[in-house]
């Protein structure tokens, strides 16, 4: 099944992910390389939340050029197996080689925006998510991509994670059927998490200058 007929079929948790999903299904009807990097207005991602082989852990990174927290993905790099471009990626970034996935059906959808660097003009990212889990080892190996990498267990105290990630981490825990630890409340602590703020895609992204999808 390609991207678009999954796109098409897929059904999104929220107003948030359905928009992304419909702005995924466009930019892949528009543009012949949208699986290519270096389209300049955005690109095809593909990116998984990683499972410890017991599935009572999940894996995120401490991006070194973002300075967040994120899930383990990358670029597509032109192939439009979205499900083996994250299988890869996440074996890349989490230094663990053998991975399966837990369903290989599409399990998230996000375009969010990437600000301009001294290397690249601000874009947006079309990031299809999945759900993967170790096999055989849950040792980490760090790479120059991430400042850090942690297993983090559902009941822990998260640090700021944007929207995304926390309905990517929700979906999670009610599919492998997570049951939360009884724990008293502490009503002194607070937490603010940083929720993604709405932004406005350029008309331009699907102008004429670039070479149209057949």
């Amino acid at each position: 099944m390609n991207l678009l007929d999954r796109l098409e079929q897929y059904k999104p948790a929220d107003e948030d992910e359905r928009i992304s999903r419909d702005m995924s299904v466009q930019f892949i009807h528009t543009y012949r390389q949208a699986f290519d990097p270096a389209l300049h207005y955005g690109h095809i991602t593909a990116s998984a939340l990683l499972l410890n082989q017991d599935k009572t852990k999940f894996l995120l990174m401490r991006h070194t050029k973002l300075n967040k927290w994120v899930q383990v993905g990358g670029h597509c790099d032109g192939n439009r197996d979205v499900l083996a471009v994250a299988l890869k990626e996440a074996a890349e970034e989490s230094g663990i080689p053998l991975l399966e996935p837990i369903t290989k059906a599409l399990f998230d959808v996000e375009v969010y925006h990437v600000s301009q660097t001294f290397m690249e003009p601000e874009h947006y990212h079309y990031d299809m998510r999945f759900l993967l889990k170790t096999v055989e080892s849950d040792a980490l190996v760090k790479n120059h991509e991430a400042q850090e990498l942690r297993w983090f267990s559902f009941d822990e105290h998260l640090p700021p994670l944007d929207h995304a990630l926390l309905r990517l981490i929700e979906k999670t825990k009610a599919f492998v059927g997570y049951i939360p630890a009884q724990q008293p409340i502490d009503r002194t602590k607070t937490e603010e998490i940083s929720r993604r703020k709405p932004f406005h895609v350029p008309t331009e992204m699907f102008g004429i200058d670039q070479e149209p999808s057949a």
